[in-house]
């Protein structure tokens, strides 16, 4: 199975932020902004826009004299000792922010050995999580968080989860022809946030974007009641927008 590599704006945000926090280690004392623009050949607003992310994130702090030295999540991460661990709760803490920001409970799922895997999630009273009542890996066809990580696929790695995992109508409007799932999945635009309105659970909506990081295939994903099914492209869009912390954390 290969995956299709389709980089995303969250993908160049990540390939930029990383240069900018490499460039910084590199200068343990500390290295000013207009330093920073000249090394990485960034573009000034630009890089105030990633810096602006990196100290949110804590991968940078700004020190007395304004420059910018490696913060304690990348300290964290980048220690062979508890990284695992560091990891996760560095994630858990972007996703709830999203959580809070978008107003809806928020996912994160991965590709892992031929199955859909939700590994994180953020819910609250509030942004209740979504009911599993079919198992996530025997519904992919008809789950956002399924559908994105299948648009990942190559064709044949596609064929061969739907050949696994038959799909089963769960509501009437779950699509159960694999031809006609196929070709939707075909024509998905990797930029453009996948969309599950009521094919899962009737009463839920859901949207997912992908998180492609090196060999695995994973998305970031939120879900509504269909009382706030008028927020939903909104709240895709700003998931969009804000996926690039996550990918940072996976990649580092």
């Amino acid at each position: 199975m290969a995956l299709r590599h389709e980089p995303t704006a969250s993908y160049h945000s990540v390939q930029d932020a990383l240069r900018v926090l490499e460039t910084v280690a590199r200068r343990g004392t500390g290295i000013n902004e207009t330093e920073l623009a000249r090394e990485t050949g960034i573009a000034t607003e630009r890089l105030t826009t990633l810096l602006r992310m990196l100290r949110r994130e804590a991968y940078v702090e700004q020190i007395a004299d304004g420059a910018y030295v490696t913060g304690a999540a990348f300290v964290r991460l980048g220690s062979a000792d508890g990284h695992r661990q560091a990891l996760r709760d560095t994630l858990q803490h972007t996703l709830e922010r999203l959580r809070d920001s978008v107003g809806a409970a928020v996912y994160l799922s991965r590709y892992v050995d031929g199955e859909v895997r939700v590994t994180q999630y953020a819910d609250s009273p509030a942004t209740p999580k979504v009911n599993e009542w079919v198992d996530f890996r025997y519904s992919a066809h008809a789950t956002a968080v399924g559908k994105s990580l299948l648009t990942q696929l190559d064709h044949e790695g596609r064929r061969d989860h739907l050949a696994r995992h038959r799909p089963a109508r769960l509501t009437s409007r779950t699509i159960t022809s694999d031809r006609l799932l196929l070709s939707k999945l075909a024509a998905q635009p990797p930029t453009v946030p996948v969309l599950d309105l009521q094919e899962y659970a009737v009463g839920t909506v859901c949207a997912a974007v992908p998180l492609t990081a090196g060999s695995t295939a994973g998305c970031l994903a939120l879900s509504l009641p269909l009382a706030h099914a008028h927020r939903l492209r909104r709240a895709a869009d700003a998931l969009n927008r804000n996926a690039a912390p996550v990918l940072l954390s996976l990649a580092i």
